[in-house]
């Protein structure tokens, strides 16, 4: 059920909460494929969050510039001549 007040789903929070709290059980029981998995359930509910769509797009930029700064240093050019 839609909660009408925020636009996202009633509960997702608590659900992203869980899957913490379950990654971080596994981590300290030694089980670091059920903490991964859990861990990426929990990005996954943050994500289609409406919090969190922003997210991918913020990735993408900071990826983009990482890439414009390290171009010209991993191909020895000069910086402003890598395009």
């Amino acid at each position: 059920m839609r909660d009408e007040r925020t636009g996202g789903v009633d509960g997702v929070g608590v659900l992203i909460f869980f899957a913490l709290v379950g990654a971080f059980i596994c981590a300290r029981a030694r089980v670091p494929g059920g903490a991964v998995l859990f861990a990426l359930v929990a990005l996954v509910l943050f994500v289609a969050s409406p919090i969190g769509q922003g997210v991918p797009g913020a990735v993408a930029t900071f990826f983009s510039t990482l890439d414009d700064a390290a171009t010209p240093v991993l191909n020895n050019e000069e910086a402003g001549t890598s395009r």
